[in-house]
């Protein structure tokens, strides 16, 4: 199957892995994929051209985590979703502090960066899957698709497996629709 979406920009905390609440996933073992994620990617990678993970993860900008924790996590993340037969391009990370950084969702900077390191990438066909407000918010603030992940009444899918069946339903789409 050929790929009709361009890039897919993922959320980390919420959609791909558990949100922990009031604290930040700060180790491996406190690391867990929702139900579903590892299942996604393979079908995810033939339906985009690129997926990449903007996450914010300010725990290492407090000092309650540091930048080898947060390696050491994707690491480990990548590893699992390429055992299963998926991918993820490229992590960005904002470990900002500070909430007017050009480089916190929502505000545009990690997609920048990615198209400077994938300068095919096609904004306007090109999805963000979050589920937060501030995640929802990147996506415009970059003239993509939005699609919010979750089990609240706003969610547009349940999970992200649910995002990726519906691509893979949908092979004529060359732009995203919400359910």
């Amino acid at each position: 199957m050929m790929e009709h979406f361009d890039t897919l920009f993922l959320d980390r905390d919420g959609v791909i892995n558990r949100l922990l609440p009031g604290d930040y996933v700060k180790r491996w073992d406190e690391f867990r994929f929702l139900d579903g994620a590892l299942e996604a990617f393979p079908l995810l990678g033939r339906c985009f051209r690129r997926i990449v993970v903007v996450t914010n993860q300010r725990g290492v900008g407090r000092g309650v985590m540091s930048r080898s924790d947060l390696d050491d996590i994707h690491g480990r993340m990548l590893r699992s979703i390429t055992e299963c037969g998926g991918r993820i391009d490229r992590i960005y990370s904002c470990t900002d502090t500070d909430e007017e950084s050009p480089r916190r969702k929502p505000r545009p900077g990690m997609a920048f960066e990615a198209r400077e390191d994938f300068p095919d990438i096609v904004f306007a066909r090109s999805v963000m899957a979050g589920d937060s407000p501030s995640d929802m918010l990147f996506g415009e603030n970059i003239g993509a698709a939005t699609v919010r992940i979750g089990d609240d009444p706003q969610a547009d899918f349940a999970s992200l497996y649910d995002l990726a069946r519906w691509c893979l339903a949908h092979p004529e789409a060359t732009s995203f629709e919400k359910k």
